[in-house]
């Protein structure tokens, strides 16, 4: 009888069906880890920018108005005594005390954009603060009224004081 040896190995086709399926996988756990770290980075920087507004507020209560300044590092030597630094990213090591140019940074280490607007005759005083987002693409606002949110530039900013 001439029979024929059983072969126990897997064909090609087999062997690349399954690189194919474990591609397709491996794609998608990356896919879905990507997007859970940047939704992970958008709510640190939500949580951060609402402390910072807290800060803020309390600022406003103890000087009758928010801080005139034009720096991230000038707000930070406003606030920082409202703030515990211990849950902030800073831009490097420093004592915001004593430490002029330190400032408040996103999770994508871009500083916090704060504008302050005067008191007018039609509104009380107020502040914008906000993060410019995971592209770092900031376009300054000249007034409450001309925040286009809607601009595709901005649709990633995340906004406080809104």
């Amino acid at each position: 009888m001439n029979r024929r040896p059983e072969s126990r190995a897997f064909t090609l086709i087999e062997l690349l069906t399954v690189i194919t399926i474990i591609g397709i996988l491996a794609g998608i756990v990356i896919g879905v880890g990507r997007r859970a770290g940047e939704s992970g980075r958008e709510a640190r920087a939500k949580v951060e920018l609402a402390t910072i507004s807290t800060a803020l507020e309390s600022y406003k209560r103890q000087y009758g108005d928010y801080p005139s300044v034009t720096t991230p590092a000038a707000l930070l030597q406003s606030i920082h005594r409202s703030l515990d630094l211990v849950y902030f990213t800073l831009d490097r090591e420093g004592d915001p005390a004593t430490d002029t140019s330190l400032q408040l940074v996103d999770p994508w280490d871009n500083p916090y954009s704060y504008y302050h607007f005067p008191k007018s005759t039609t509104r009380s005083s107020t502040y914008l603060i906000y993060s410019a987002g995971a592209d770092g693409l900031d376009v300054a606002p000249t007034s409450i009224a001309s925040q286009n949110r809607n601009d595709p530039v901005n649709l990633d900013n995340i906004y406080a004081n809104d």
